[in-house]
């Protein structure tokens, strides 16, 4: 059967949720949004390509910082409302330089940073 992105849901602003998790070690990376051209991209090209909500433009992944998430593999949950993406991730996947957006915890009512960024 051929996928067709426009069977996605997407929400009242044309976007999809997108996780992308470390193919190797299932550590999730990331959370962004796409829209339907960055996930016909993400499919053409196998370069992760998301939408940025606050430039209005498209952004692949590690195009000005080096930082690449190349797709391995692409996915969409049972209500195809939120996407996760497998990726190969080359540097830090955060734009604050860590491994992972996902460096706070929150334990015992304390927050807690779990990372420092990558030297």
């Amino acid at each position: 059967m051929i996928f067709d992105p426009h069977s996605l849901k997407y929400n009242e602003a044309g976007l999809i949720p997108a996780i992308a998790q470390d193919a190797d070690n299932g550590e999730v990376l990331m959370m962004a949004w796409m829209n339907v051209q960055a996930v016909e991209k993400t499919l053409e090209t196998g370069r992760v390509t998301y939408w940025s909500r606050s430039r209005q433009a498209f952004w692949i992944k590690g195009e000005s910082s080096g930082h690449v998430q190349e797709l391995l593999d692409f996915r969409f949950d049972c209500d195809r409302d939120c996407l996760l993406v497998l990726v190969r991730q080359t540097g830090p996947a955060c734009h604050t330089n860590r491994r992972s957006c996902f460096y706070t915890a929150v334990r015992g009512g304390e927050m807690l940073e779990l990372m420092k960024p990558e030297a």
